[in-house]
This record gives C-alpha cells, sequence and structure tokens, in this order.
C-alpha cells in the first residue's frame, strides 16, 4: 500500500492505464490487484502519519467512476416499494418484485431490493459506497424512482423523503443505524429479501391478471400493516420505529431545516409521476416535500400514438402538466419514447421537432428510451400479431443521430436508452451504450450536438476571465425563459442559470409579481463545500455572478421581485446573496 500510495502521490498526473501499471508493480498478498476503495480507504488511514498530511486532489486520483460527480454534485437514486400505478401502458414491464416500469434486473432496482426498498438502508448504503470510492457526499441530488410518486399515499411520501433525509444526517454524523433498521424489517418486513419469497412472473402474452391486482394480492398483509401502524400512531396506541411508515409535515420540515447548514447536504429533490397526476395542489405539494425538479413522462406528443400504447391521457394533459409545473418554478426532466407502437421514424423526427418548436413543451432534461419489448409487456401480443417491430439498428441510430442536433443548447440529454440487460429484452436495442454509437456518428457527420450534457466541462480546467456569459431567451407557455450560460470559446458549458419571466397570473400569492430562478448550476468535478481549487469552475464565484446578471434582467423587465425554488441544503446559499425566506420560495426584494 505505501508503495502504491507513495508512486500516486508524486505522480503529476495519473491516467486509469498507469495507474494499473503501478497497481500491477504492487501485487495484492503477490497476485492480485488491490481494489480502489481499499487504496482510498488506506491512504485516509495513512495520510499524516506514513504519508503526507491529507490531500483531497490524491483521493481524486484514485477515485473510481469519476463521471458520478462531474456534473458538480453527487446524485443519490432511491426507489420506492412495489404499489399499484394508475397506468395501463403496452409498453411497460409488469415485473410484480419491483415499482411499476422498472426491473429487478436494473442495477439501481437491485440495490432497492437487496435494501427490502427501505429508503433509509437505500440511503445511507449508498453514501457508505459513495464514500469508499472517493465521491464527494456533501452536495447531493436525491432522485426518488417507482412509478407514479403521486399515487402513493400521503403519509408514505413524507415518511420516505424524512427517512432519506435521517439517513443523510446521520452519515454526515458518522451514526450508522442500517443494522438497527435491517433488523426491524427482517422481522415483520415481507419487503425483507429473505422474507420476501414472490415468485409470480407475469407474461405479456398472457394477461390474466394485470400488474395492480397481483401487485395488491402478493402484498396485501404488507399494505394492509403499514396502513393499521400508521393510523395507530395517528391514534397514539402505537410507538414510533424507523420502519413505521408514517411521518408529520412537522416532522419532514424540522429535517429540512436540519439539512440547511447539516455535513451533507440536499441541493436537488426529484420526483417522477405522469402528466395526468399534475394538478395546482399537486404542484404546491410536492414543493412542500421539498422537491425542486420533476420527471414527467411525456413518451409521445401525437394523441394517436398515445391511444394506441393505452398511455391514459392525452397531449392537453402534458401541456397543462408543464405549464402548471413552470409556474411553480420546477425544472421539467421528460421522458420520451421513440419507436413506440402506432409511431415511425418520420413521426418520431416530427414529435421531437415539436416538443422543442412548441412553448407549451421545451424541457429543462430528457431522457430518450427507445421502446424495447419486455416479455411481460402487453406489447408482446402486437409484436406476435406482427403488428410491432423494434427499428433497426440502422433506423434507431439515423433517428438519434438527427435527435442530437434538433436539442437546442438549454436542454440536457441526460440518458439515451434506458440500462435494461440485454436478457430482459426480447427483440430491440440491446446495446447499452448506444450513445457512443450516436457520438461517433455525429463527430462521423460532421454535426455539433449542442445540449449541455455534450458540453460539460467535466475535468477540464478552466479560468474565469476565459469565459463569456452567453444568453438565450426563448418563449415558454406562461411566459418568457432565459437560459444564462458561462461557456468557453467552443461552447463548453461550465456554470448556467435558468431565469423564468413570467406573464401568467401566479400559482400562488408568495410569486406575486415576481420573476423566478428556477436553476443554478456550476459543472465539473464536485468539491466539498468551502472547498475551491485553482482552474475549477465549482466555487469559482459563477453562480454568484449568474445570480446578479438574472437580478438586473428581472429588474429591467418591470419585476419588483426575484424568486428562487431553492432547495433545502441551499438556502443558507441564498441567504448570502440577498434572498429572505418565504413559504415555500426565497424572495429578493428589486
Amino acid at each position: 500500500m505505501l508503495g502504491i500510495l507513495s508512486e500516486v502521490i508524486s505522480a503529476p498526473e495519473l491516467s486509469r492505464i498507469e495507474l494499473e501499471r503501478i497497481l500491477k508493480r504492487y501485487p495484492k498478498d503477490g497476485k492480485g490487484l488491490f481494489r480502489r476503495d481499499e487504496l482510498i480507504a488506506a491512504y485516509r488511514q495513512l495520510a499524516g502519519k506514513e504519508l503526507p498530511p491529507f490531500d483531497p486532489a490524491i483521493i481524486s486520483k484514485l477515485r473510481l467512476k469519476p463521471v458520478r460527480s462531474h456534473s458538480g454534485v453527487t446524485p443519490l437514486t432511491v426507489l420506492t416499494k412495489p404499489f399499484p400505478c394508475p397506468g395501463e401502458c403496452i409498453f411497460c414491464p409488469n415485473d410484480v418484485r419491483m415499482p411499476k416500469s422498472y426491473l429487478s434486473d436494473e442495477p439501481g432496482a437491485q440495490r432497492a431490493e437487496n435494501n427490502a426498498f427501505d429508503p433509509y438502508l437505500q440511503t445511507y448504503s449508498r453514501l457508505l459506497a459513495y464514500y469508499n470510492i472517493g465521491h464527494p457526499t456533501d452536495k447531493l441530488e436525491v432522485i426518488i424512482l417507482g412509478g407514479t410518486w403521486s399515487f402513493y399515499p400521503e403519509n408514505y411520501q413524507i415518511w420516505f423523503i424524512k427517512r432519506i433525509f435521517d439517513a443523510i444526517h446521520d452519515f454526515g454524523a458518522k451514526n450508522n443505524r442500517m443494522a438497527e433498521v435491517e433488523a426491524a424489517l427482517r422481522e415483520v418486513s415481507q419487503l425483507h429479501p429473505e422474507r420476501n419469497i414472490t415468485n409470480v412472473n407475469i407474461h405479456g402474452l398472457m394477461l390474466e391478471r394485470s400488474y395492480n391486482q397481483v401487485v395488491q394480492d402478493i402484498y396485501r398483509d404488507e399494505m394492509n400493516r403499514s396502513r393499521r401502524q400508521a393510523q395507530a400512531i395517528v391514534n397514539g396506541t402505537l410507538e414510533r420505529s424507523p420502519i413505521v411508515e408514517f411521518a408529520t409535515w412537522e416532522e419532514l420540515e424540522a429535517a429540512h431545516r436540519f439539512n440547511e447548514n447539516a455535513p451533507c447536504r440536499v441541493v436537488g429533490l426529484v420526483i417522477e409521476t405522469r402528466p395526468d397526476h399534475i394538478s395546482v395542489e399537486e404542484v404546491l405539494r410536492i414543493r412542500r416535500l421539498g422537491c425542486t425538479k420533476v420527471q414527467i413522462g411525456f413518451q409521445s406528443l401525437n394523441d394517436q400514438v398515445l391511444a394506441l400504447n393505452k398511455r391514459g391521457h392525452d397531449v392537453a394533459a402534458t401541456r397543462r402538466a408543464v405549464k402548471l409545473l413552470r409556474q411553480a418554478g420546477f425544472k421539467i426532466h421528460a421522458h420520451w419514447m421513440p419507436n413506440l407502437y402506432g409511431s415511425s421514424p418520420e413521426q418520431d423526427l416530427e414529435d421531437y421537432a415539436l416538443m422543442f418548436n412548441d412553448p407549451d413543451f421545451r424541457p429543462d432534461e430528457l431522457k430518450v428510451y427507445p421502446c424495447s419489448l419486455i416479455e411481460s409487456a402487453e406489447l408482446m401480443q402486437y409484436y406476435q400479431r406482427g403488428e410491432w417491430q423494434p427499428y433497426t439498428q440502422e433506423e434507431l441510430l439515423n433517428v438519434l443521430v438527427k435527435v442530437f442536433a434538433m436539442t437546442p443548447e438549454y436542454c440536457r440529454l441526460t440518458r439515451v436508452i434506458r440500462d435494461i440487460p440485454s436478457t430482459d429484452i426480447v427483440v430491440g436495442n440491446k446495446l447499452t451504450n448506444f450513445r457512443e454509437l450516436v457520438d461517433a456518428e455525429i463527430k462521423k457527420c460532421g454535426i455539433q450536438s449542442g445540449d449541455i450534457r455534450s458540453r460539460e466541462i467535466r475535468k477540464r480546467q478552466v479560468r474565469v476571465e476565459d469565459l463569456q456569459l452567453d444568453e438565450l431567451w426563448y418563449d415558454s407557455s406562461i411566459g418568457q425563459e432565459v437560459f444564462l450560460q458561462y461557456i468557453t470559446t467552443d461552447r463548453h458549458i461550465a456554470a448556467f442559470l435558468r431565469l423564468s419571466l413570467p406573464t401568467e397570473l401566479p400559482i400562488t400569492d408568495e410569486l406575486a409579481n415576481a420573476a423566478m430562478i428556477r436553476e443554478v448550476h456550476v459543472y465539473g468535478q464536485s468539491l466539498q463545500l468551502g472547498q475551491s481549487e485553482d482552474g475549477y469552475a465549482q466555487h469559482s464565484g459563477l453562480g454568484k455572478r449568474l445570480i446578479e446578471r438574472a437580478v438586473e434582467i428581472a429588474r429591467a423587465q418591470g419585476y419588483q421581485k426575484l424568486a428562487v425554488i431553492s432547495s433545502v441544503g441551499t438556502r443558507e446559499y441564498y441567504r448570502k446573496r440577498g434572498f429572505d425566506d418565504g413559504e415555500l420560495y426565497q424572495i429578493r426584494a428589486l
């Protein structure tokens, strides 16, 4: 270990290949190679003793999968438990071990199942894994996945998020309660891996019972236990325990306040839902939960395609949902699916063009999920009858290359192709690295992809004085949007701010006469709170500059105040920028 770490410390730059060479020179037990988590743990233990004082840059050299935190924050994904879903989409998997639309072989789903879908266990174990492989854990974007969030009971939602915060705070205090929670779950929860003996499989060709029917049948006792315990707590006849799915709004808000100055802070909170489950009341409720971004399934912007796929809502519902989310300041992260039943490559490209040409849509982020056939989906019946076929690799590649070329600079393509194991796909694309093929084809064709993810500076070092401020103005369904970005001469992006200039009546009185900051993001490797490094965009003052420019624009446009949809972990940052706490937002008078 000392030999390896001494060479790592003395190397000015260290590539993956160079590190592998060092590891081979110092084999573990004379044969194997040391893992990154072992190296990092040893460095933390030996720094300042047998080695020079601790230097975060050494952890950066040893970090496994550094791309995970190159976007400025560390993502933390948790899944909700299996539960009925209001949708009947023919393309959707029906894996009853999972929340709707997820598969038990997906990496994130496996982590959730191994932790009995408990929010505390999922959160703490993931933070521990990140820490062990060298990723910072003080700025977290919490992403809650699992079908239609809005369909879960409110008690469960409040408890689920509160327990995520509990785990984050315990991790920051090095107070590991995982064994206690795991033991309690093993005693009573059917979702614990040792107690969940579910072996029911739904086959798309023989849909005798729906996903909802099977889930309610299998987990009836579990659901009843949760309801009974929550009611007993309300009645005062049951003592609280970590696994009882009940928490009050006041308890959640107390957890929010604690997180404002905690060692590990939530700088973004994301849920996913359907367009037909968005209303004024729902938008304000999820805002109260602390959410700042909503993943929402567009799937298609063609009413006929939506109907053929039994989506359960029309395009008008998507328009209404996006408008309400914009009025509340949420970041809008859409899901879109080419190759649906009833569509074609030509229709898909028309659909994609509409998404950005029509002010009613224009999402901030986008996941592109080409339809693949899963054995448990009803689409199996259409495939067997010859009514649906997957695109060829050439057809899909052509669609995605044109999709990349049409994506505006204000949108981030967060994912292209879903991370579904090839063994689960009957027919359709089985390549999880398809994005790399698209990138290669784009370069070959001389096409420039403008989406944010393609332009992030990542590890690249930049000097603030070499960046230029660029402003992109565009119309939305509620007024105008301004996308302010600090970019290099070749348009790589170091930081951006999304500013909303609404002309519609506000969704709540708190936002009367207010422009709205919907997002501030500084790219580059995530640095710890209070840390700065020469040449890195993080903590170099770009966020402050963007906010002050937003103030200038809002004032010039005649607004009396500037609101921000801040996450609980960024409230202190905005207070330092002149914002005062409101009920659901922070406000700066102009």
